[in-house]
């Protein structure tokens, strides 16, 4: 779990810790920055399953990469000399 991932989690359980006060006090406008907080959450919860997911994607081509070249070190290493 990337830092940002973590962050939106603990931004969305204060949001929604935050809305729920709001509800029981009707207090709206805690109410709403809950709710506000919750989409900030979920935001940077994206952000990091994007993050992730490039990294990911990254290390992927990486590993391919070097698979290729093994192969081409290989291949050159079995040529009659």
């Amino acid at each position: 779990m990337t830092d940002q991932q973590t962050k939106g989690v603990v931004n969305d359980v204060k949001g929604k810790v935050e809305e729920t006060a709001g509800k029981l006090t009707d207090n709206e406008e805690q109410e709403l920055h809950g709710k506000a907080r919750q989409v900030q959450g979920d935001t940077q919860k994206t952000v990091g399953d994007a993050r992730e997911t490039a990294q990911d994607t990254v290390e992927d081509a990486q590993d391919a990469a070097q698979d290729a070249l093994d192969d081409v070190q290989d291949g050159v290493r079995d040529l009659p000399r």
